[in-house]
């Protein structure tokens, strides 16, 4: 069996274990095995931020604007759109910016070679994938990850770099690039590059999932951490009073960072093929079939309901699945015996669709913006200030 096959398999059992669908009597044994491992992995994660705090380990500073964006929890804050309009502002305001990405789910070495990189340590000689040098795109999704693709893809003049090691590869996009800002994508857990401003997300619908970290919950380190922030985005908020709770909760575990609300808006539909741009109003009355494997689908597929569709076929995959053409098939034929009118998709789903032939339905993404909805400034506006403003305090563990 295909080794992301497994993975995924096995990330589908484990979150419907999270999410209470599954209460078989073997299943209350793994989700108490999942517990344990969950104490374990607390207490590993506590451990290293320790080692860094005292310095046993020591974060690097390269020299220019450092800016990380990351979550709390494992994926659904809709970080790539705010990675996207960060970087995208930045480069507008005259900077050099290049995006530096772990590419999660990137199609690697060979195991052997890893290995031989490991031991002979060759692994610090090898140069970080570049995804985008700011001019053109240089990488498919599959070699880049979908989201450093993604972002190198619609970001034509930001330089978007792949590795592991991301002060490896912030060196490497300033000696070679010219880089003046680096953007850490998903840098919040990166320790060993200082920030200048760290940017932490946080999805106002489904803020701590369980409150457990990892295998147990979603989180990915105690939610005491959050003190390292310097700016909050609560995003996929609404802009009412119904968060205030939440945001009450936020400053007792850190009163000096400034919390702004906003949302994911719909933009525009785009045909993943044609690349024709469609107005959402086409959607209104329209039976759609729904295909994603996000971390977050109900997100997406309220989207499309709000949009005045009927949904009349779903398919949700594991977050980041890669797509054969066989699944498309099989998709598309169902959602034409349910008297789907289209297919919709998201724009992170898209770039790991694989070419057809045969197109009997239209296949569209949908392209979302950020909008800040607390206070009377813009995103830009917003950004621009937050990177013009002061050195960010002393990082806190």
């Amino acid at each position: 069996m295909d080794s992301r096959i497994l993975i995924e398999r096995v990330e589908t059992y484990v979150t419907d274990l999270l999410d209470q669908r599954r209460h078989r009597p073997r299943d209350i044994v793994a989700k108490a095995g999942l517990f344990v491992l969950s104490r374990i992995y607390r207490s590993i994660v506590q451990f290293r931020i320790y080692i860094y705090k005292h310095r046993i380990f020591r974060d690097r500073t390269l020299g220019c604007l450092v800016v990380s964006i990351g979550n709390l929890t494992v994926g659904g804050t809709g970080k790539t759109p705010v990675v996207e309009v960060f970087s995208r502002t930045l480069e507008k305001n005259g900077r050099r910016v290049a995006i530096l990405s772990r590419g999660y789910r990137n199609k690697g070495k060979p195991f052997v070679e890893k290995i031989v990189d490991i031991l002979f340590k060759k692994s610090e000689d090898i140069p970080p994938r570049v995804v985008s040098d700011g001019q053109r795109l240089l990488l498919n999704s599959e070699m880049a990850g979908d989201e450093p693709y993604m972002l190198a893809s619609n970001l034509k003049d930001v330089i978007v770099l792949v590795d592991k090691d991301r002060v490896k590869s912030g060196r490497y996009a300033i000696n070679t690039f010219n880089a003046d800002t680096l953007v850490l994508d998903d840098g919040f857990q990166y320790l060993p590059l200082k920030p200048r401003l760290n940017i932490l997300l946080v999805d106002a619908t489904n803020p701590f999932h369980n409150h457990h970290l990892l295998p147990r919950g979603l989180l990915r380190e105690p939610i005491k951490n959050i003190r390292r922030a310097d700016y909050i985005f609560l995003t996929k908020s609404n802009g009412g009073t119904a968060y205030r709770h939440l945001k009450k909760f936020i400053k007792k575990h850190n009163q000096q960072a400034e919390i702004i609300e906003c949302t994911h808006r719909p933009l525009y539909l785009q045909n993943i093929y044609s690349k024709e741009i469609i107005d959402l109003k086409y959607m209104n009355g329209k039976r759609v079939a729904s295909i994603s494997g996000i971390a977050a689908p109900e997100s997406f597929e309220k989207f499309l309901r709000t949009l005045g569709s009927e949904l009349v076929n779903t398919a949700r995959y594991a977050d980041h699945h890669r797509y054969t053409q066989q699944e498309i098939i099989d998709f598309i034929n169902q959602s034409i015996r349910k008297d789907a009118e289209l297919i919709l998709t998201t724009e992170k789903d898209a770039v790991r669709f694989p070419m057809l032939d045969r197109r009997d339905l239209p296949i569209l993404l949908m392209r979302v913006e950020i909008d800040i909805l607390s206070g009377q400034e813009n995103f830009d506006q917003c950004i621009s200030r937050i990177c013009q403003a002061q050195p960010a305090k002393q990082r806190t563990y």
